[in-house]
């Protein structure tokens, strides 16, 4: 699964600290998404969509080999 939670925070000025307080997670949580190393959970991708203000699918696609 590719992301673009880093571009989202970006445009956004906000700070992994910045996004994990207002979603309710760590920053570590926030960091290992931004890596691919965790997938985040249905309602836990939807909270950064609507922070964000986008459709989920505009900040998570999943890669080919899925």
């Amino acid at each position: 699964m590719k992301n673009t939670v880093h571009v989202q925070r970006a445009i956004h000025k906000m700070t992994q600290a910045d996004l994990s307080e207002a979603i309710g997670v760590s920053r570590q949580t926030i960091s290992s998404i931004e890596k691919n190393r965790y997938v985040p959970s249905t309602v836990l991708a939807l909270k950064i969509a609507r922070l964000f203000k986008v459709n989920v699918e505009e900040i998570f696609q999943l890669d080919e080999n899925d």
